[in-house]
């Protein structure tokens, strides 16, 4: 056991659920989510009723891709379709197969810190649309862009969809875009989802499902924990709770104790205890209005050049160039 743990002490997961733990008030990393595991719950999320992002983002994307692909290609030779946090790509496949069709050259470039989703994608890719071509990138977002900028001058549309710049609060998501932006040439193309503010409720039940796939998703960084690191968080102890703020457009999910309790954590050699109703923070997923995204662009030395929303405009894509 002393070994794996010494093993362990090198990860940023260690490190992170360390912090966390050892931290006032608690909290673990959404990025965490993410084991093999995880990417199956979070694909049973994506597919939930209440969990109106993904289709509503797969609509615009089915809506508009004629003028997408045609903004994505404009002006240009063969450039990379780079793909930030790619996960299954069911909703990019509409713009890869659009782009197939029109005989549009490009190469597809997912990038993503799960091994597991970037390996199932590539094979899906294959299966799916053997003409499109597929080079996956595991790592985190700003380290293996900036090496791919290094080996390729091609120009570059950078997807980035799903609302995942939600998961940071407005100062990380300033610095988020900043770096994007500085890794751009004048002619490449950010485009971005990004969740709307809406009813409240809706919200609320966006994250907070009746059949419990989110309650099971959150519960599952202490699964991965108790693996991981040879933990002993009983889960049952733990409850999921969503709260939303319409003011500032934040949502937040915890985990809170039910009970006092203690949970050894033998990879870290710690032992945490829990007051009873004590939380853990997991994740915020933040809601926008145009004057916020248009806000967080120019913060960050970007314009809006275009914007694309469902019916309900309870989402939109944006695409960002560099403000020259």
């Amino acid at each position: 056991m002393q070994e794996k743990a010494t093993i362990l002490s090198t990860s940023q997961f260690h490190k992170d659920v360390y912090t966390g733990l050892t931290d006032f008030p608690k909290h673990l990393s959404s990025k965490y989510f993410y084991d093999a595991k995880g990417d199956k719950l979070f694909q049973e999320i994506m597919d939930m009723p209440e969990y109106y992002l993904t289709n509503s983002e797969y609509k615009i994307l089915d809506k508009f891709k004629d003028e997408i692909c045609h903004v994505f290609f404009k002006d240009s030779e063969e450039f990379d379709l780079v793909e930030l946090g790619a996960g299954d790509g069911k909703k990019t496949k509409i713009l890869l197969r659009h782009l197939s069709l029109k005989g549009i050259p490009f190469q597809y470039i997912p990038i993503d810190i799960s091994e597991n989703a970037l390996n199932e994608l590539e094979v899906s890719i294959n299966n799916e649309l053997p003409s499109v071509k597929i080079k996956s990138l595991q790592g985190t977002y700003f380290e293996t862009l900036e090496q791919l900028c290094k080996m390729q001058h091609r120009k570059k549309v950078i997807m980035f969809l799903g609302s995942n710049i939600g998961n940071l609060l407005h100062p990380q998501a300033i610095e988020f875009l900043r770096n994007i932006q500085e890794l751009m040439n004048k002619d490449d193309i950010f485009f971005i989802g990004f969740d709307q503010k809406k009813d409240p409720q809706t919200i609320l039940n966006a994250y907070n499902d009746s059949a419990g796939i989110t309650e099971r998703f959150n519960k599952n960084l202490l699964a991965r924990i108790n693996v991981e690191l040879d933990a002993d968080f009983d889960l049952n102890k733990f409850s999921h709770w969503e709260v939303y703020d319409p003011e500032s457009g934040t949502a937040k999910s915890y985990l809170v104790a039910r009970e006092n309790q203690t949970v050894r954590i033998n990879g870290l050699d710690l032992t945490v205890a829990f007051d009873a109703w004590e939380t853990i923070h997991t994740e915020i997923s933040q809601k926008y209005d145009d004057k916020v995204v248009l806000w967080l662009a120019d913060k960050a030395g970007m314009r809006i050049s275009s914007v694309f929303s469902d019916e309900n405009k309870f989402y939109k894509n944006y695409i960002l160039k560099k403000r020259i």
